[in-house]
C-alpha cells in the first residue's frame, strides 16, 4: 500500500516514513503543502499522513483539495493541538481520522492500516486464496500451512496479486502500488521480485505470467 507522509519537521517525517517502510508500505515524503499537493495529484496514494501546520500551503487547504480531487485517498491528519474544535474542523474538511501530537508510532501504524482497508475496494486484513493465507496486521504469509519467509516487497506483491482476486495485475500497477516515486520506471525489479516470490511459494506454481499484460494468481 502506498502512503504519502506530509510533515514539515523533517526528522519526524523521515522517522514516520522509515517506520512505515519497515512495515512494507511504499512511502513518499513531503515537507510542505506545495510539494504535497503536487505528489498527491501525480501519484495514487491509499493514505496521506498530513500535518495540519504546514508552510507554504496550510494542511487544511491540502486536505480540502485532496478530498475534492482524490476522494478515494484517506487522510490521517496530525496536529500539535488536541483541542476538540481542531479535531472537528479537520474532520469537517474531509479528513478520515485525526491524531494529536505527540503520538506513539504503534498507534499511527494501526490507524494507517485501518484506513488502507477503507481505501479503494475494502480489503480485509487477512486474505485466503489458492492455499495462500496472508495477514497484513500480523505480517505473516502461509502456503498450505507452511510459513513463507518473504521480504517486504515480496509480501506486498503477493498482497496485490491476492487482492486482485484473479484479475491480471500489470508490472506498471505493481510499481505504482509497491514501490515509491524514486523507483526507475524502466527497472526489472518487478520481474525479479515475482521470480523470487515464485521460488519461495514452491510447487505447484500459482502465479501466471500473462504475455504483454502482467501477472495473475
Amino acid at each position: 500500500m502506498r502512503v504519502l507522509v506530509v510533515e514539515d519537521e523533517q526528522i519526524l517525517a523521515d522517522s514516520i516514513a522509515a517506520g512505515l517502510r519497515r512495515e512494507a508500505f511504499a512511502v513518499d515524503v513531503s515537507y510542505d503543502g506545495d510539494s504535497a499537493l503536487e505528489r498527491a495529484f501525480v501519484n495514487e496514494y491509499d493514505v496521506i499522513v498530513l500535518d495540519r501546520d504546514l508552510p507554504r500551503i496550510h494542511g487544511d487547504e491540502v486536505c480540502r483539495q485532496v478530498v475534492e480531487e482524490r476522494p478515494a485517498t484517506r487522510i490521517l491528519m496530525l496536529t500539535a493541538s488536541g483541542a476538540v474544535t481542531d479535531r472537528v474542523h479537520g474532520l469537517e474538511l474531509g479528513a478520515d481520522d485525526y491524531l494529536p501530537k505527540p503520538f506513539a508510532f504503534a498507534e499511527l501504524l494501526a490507524r494507517v492500516r485501518a484506513l488502507t482497508r477503507r481505501s479503494h475496494t475494502p480489503t480485509p486484513p487477512r486474505i485466503t486464496r489458492a492455499g495462500i493465507e496472508l495477514d497484513t496486521s500480523r505480517r505473516y504469509a502461509l502456503r498450505d500451512g507452511r510459513p513463507l519467509h518473504l521480504t517486504n516487497k515480496e509480501f506486498s506483491v503477493l498482497y496485490e496479486l491476492l487482492r486482485a482476486d484473479g484479475a491480471v495485475v500489470s508490472p506498471e500497477q505493481l510499481l505504482e502500488r509497491v514501490w515509491d516515486e524514486h523507483i526507475d520506471p524502466f527497472t526489472n525489479v518487478v520481474r525479479v521480485t515475482v521470480m523470487n516470490l515464485r521460488r519461495k511459494l514452491g510447487d505447484p506454481p500459482i502465479i501466471r505470467t500473462i504475455p504483454e499484460a502482467g501477472y495473475q494468481l
